[in-house]
C-alpha cells in the first residue's frame, strides 16, 4: 500500500489543510475589516455596523490622510529614506558579516569584533546619550540623523554572519586556486550564493526603514523632515492640531480616530505590500544547491 495514499495521511493533510485555512482567516480578517472601517462612514462605524463590507462607503479619511502637502512632503522623506538606508544598510552588513564569518585561523581577531558587536546589540547607553552623541556629530535635524545612527543593524549582521558559514569552503578554495582575491570572492561568491537571506534581510530593513516613526519625532525638530509614520503619529494618533489648518477642520469633523486610523495603516503598508512579491521568489530558494561538484 502506498503511504502516500493511506487513510492517516489523507487524514493528516485535511487537518493540516483546515488549521492552515483557519490561521491564515484569522490574520486576514481583521484586515479586511480594518479595510472596511477605512471606507465607511464615521457614523456607521460608531455605530458599530462594519464589519467585513463597508457602510456608507466613502473615501473621507483617505482624503484627509493623503490629500495634504504635509503628507507628500513625509512621504517622499520615508522614500528617500528606504532607498539610501537600505542600500547603506546592507553594504556595510555584508562587509562585517563576511570576514567575521571566517574561522579564527584566517582572522585572528574575529572573536573580539564578534563579541564587540554582540555587546552594542545587548546593551546600549540609553536615549540621552544616544540623542547627545548624535547632536554632537553635527547631523541632527537632518537626513543623515535617520540612516547613520542605525547603519549597521546588528542582528542582521549575525544572522549573514551565520549564513555565510553555510556556504562550502571547497567554493572559495577554488576561486583562490583560479586566481580569485577576496573582493572577487565575496561579491562574485558569497554575495550570489547568499542571494535569499540578502533579500530576506532587504525586506526586513525596507519594513525598518519605512514603519519607524521614533527617531523621527526625537531628532527631527522641523516638522517638514518628518518621514511618514511620524507625520501620521503626530497628526493621527496624537491629533497636534498646531500641524492642521483651518481648512482642515471641517473635513476632520466629518472623520473619527477609528476610519482615520484605519486609512493610517494602510497608507502605511502599501508601499511593503507591493515590494514583499518581488522578494517572496528568494526565500523558498535553498541556501546552496549543487555549488560543490564532486
Amino acid at each position: 500500500m502506498n503511504r502516500h495514499n493511506s487513510p492517516g495521511r489523507r487524514v493528516f493533510l485535511i487537518l493540516n489543510y483546515t488549521f492552515l485555512i483557519l490561521l491564515g482567516l484569522a490574520c486576514l480578517l481583521p484586515l479586511i475589516n480594518v479595510l472596511a472601517i477605512s471606507f465607511s462612514s464615521s457614523t456607521a462605524v460608531n455605530a458599530g455596523k462594519v464589519s467585513l463590507w463597508p457602510v456608507e462607503f466613502n473615501l473621507d479619511s483617505y482624503r484627509f490622510v493623503v490629500g495634504k502637502p504635509e503628507f507628500v512632503e513625509s512621504f517622499l522623506v520615508s522614500v528617500k529614506r528606504v532607498l539610501v538606508g537600505v542600500p547603506v544598510n546592507m553594504v556595510l552588513t555584508i562587509l562585517v558579516a563576511y570576514p567575521l564569518s571566517k574561522e579564527r585561523g584566517t582572522f585572528r581577531f574575529r572573536n573580539y569584533y564578534v563579541w564587540y558587536f554582540v555587546i552594542t546589540m545587548l546593551f546600549s547607553g540609553g536615549l540621552i546619550p544616544w540623542y547627545m552623541t548624535i547632536r554632537a556629530t553635527g547631523i541632527l535635524d537632518t537626513f543623515w540623523a535617520l540612516i547613520l545612527p542605525a547603519a549597521v543593524p546588528i542582528f542582521n549582521v549575525i544572522l549573514l554572519l551565520n549564513f555565510f558559514k553555510n556556504i562550502p569552503p571547497e567554493i572559495e578554495e577554488a576561486a583562490r586556486i583560479d586566481g580569485s582575491g577576496v573582493w572577487q570572492s565575496l561579491w562574485r561568491i558569497a554575495v550570489p550564493l547568499s542571494a535569499p537571506a540578502i533579500a530576506t534581510l532587504t525586506l526586513f530593513c525596507i519594513v525598518t526603514h519605512w514603519n519607524s516613526w521614533f527617531d523621527g519625532l526625537i531628532l527631527m525638530n522641523n516638522p517638514a523632515h518628518y518621514p511618514l509614520q511620524t507625520y501620521l503619529q503626530t497628526i493621527i494618533v496624537n491629533r497636534d492640531m498646531s500641524l492642521i489648518n483651518v481648512a482642515d477642520l471641517t473635513q476632520w469633523a466629518a472623520i473619527s480616530d477609528r476610519t482615520s486610523r484605519a486609512a493610517q495603516v494602510f497608507v502605511a503598508m502599501l508601499p511593503v505590500m507591493l515590494v514583499y512579491p518581488f522578494l517572496q521568489k528568494y526565500f523558498s530558494q535553498g541556501i546552496v544547491m549543487g555549488s560543490v561538484k564532486g
